[in-house]
């Protein structure tokens, strides 16, 4: 991969809308070249967003009281909830790439992250005639770890990714994620048997070449 160094941004808990709102000034100020590519990491409160493609079927019963968001990314229904690292992109593309080429270098660095968190993992292609296949699975396990949901406006990306790091697995049963009836949820917790935020972020920063301004 080539470099491509991030300034980074550090959260804990960000209300979705609240985080919606302020991606969206991110995407601007990179648009008009006001900030740098930026990482943003973060985790939601328990919500369920979709994208617009999502079929009412995949949707969740709604009396299990978990808030469903409709957003502009790609890709399908996922949960966000404590314990999960959410990692937004704000990256102008370079002229020989689209959204879907960077979208497989973020699973190959969130792939190299998770190695280094001892979790063997890989991304998928997508099979022919299907919808794009993003994410990322463990490799012993078969099992969903990381889902990526992405879109891209004036050549710059937003939305990003979701790393099961030591969150409640339960509500991914509750829907249908990432339109795959079949999928597996884990996270890091589950593979390793223990997981550490504080580690991962730190990790997943680093995969990323991501650094504080100050």
């Amino acid at each position: 991969m080539r470099e491509r160094p991030l300034t980074l941004i550090q959260d804990d808990l960000v209300d979705y809308e609240k985080a919606m709102e302020r991606m969206a000034a991110l995407v601007e100020e990179r648009q008009e070249d006001a900030r740098p590519d930026t990482l943003w990491l973060l985790s939601h409160p328990s919500v369920f967003t979709i994208g617009k493609r999502t079929p009412t079927e995949h949707l969740p019963d709604p009396t299990h009281g978990i808030p469903v968001m409709q957003t502009g990314r790609g890709g399908q229904l996922t949960y966000h909830g404590p314990g999960q690292l959410v990692g937004y992109l704000i990256v102008k593309l370079r002229a020989d790439e689209g959204v879907v080429d960077y979208i497989r270098e973020v699973e190959l660095r969130l792939v190299e992250a998770l190695g280094e968190l001892r979790i063997a993992a890989e991304r998928r292609d997508t099979p022919p005639g299907s919808e794009l296949l993003t994410g990322v699975w463990t490799k012993e396990t078969g099992r969903k770890i990381v889902s990526i949901g992405m879109r891209a406006s004036r050549a710059v990306t937003s939305h990003g990714f979701a790393l099961n790091v030591d969150g409640d697995l339960t509500p991914w049963d509750l829907a249908i994620p990432c339109g795959m009836p079949d999928v597996e949820m884990t996270s890091v917790a589950r593979e390793r048997g223990q997981a550490s935020m504080d580690e991962t972020r730190r990790v997943v920063a680093q995969a990323f070449e991501a650094t504080p301004t100050e």
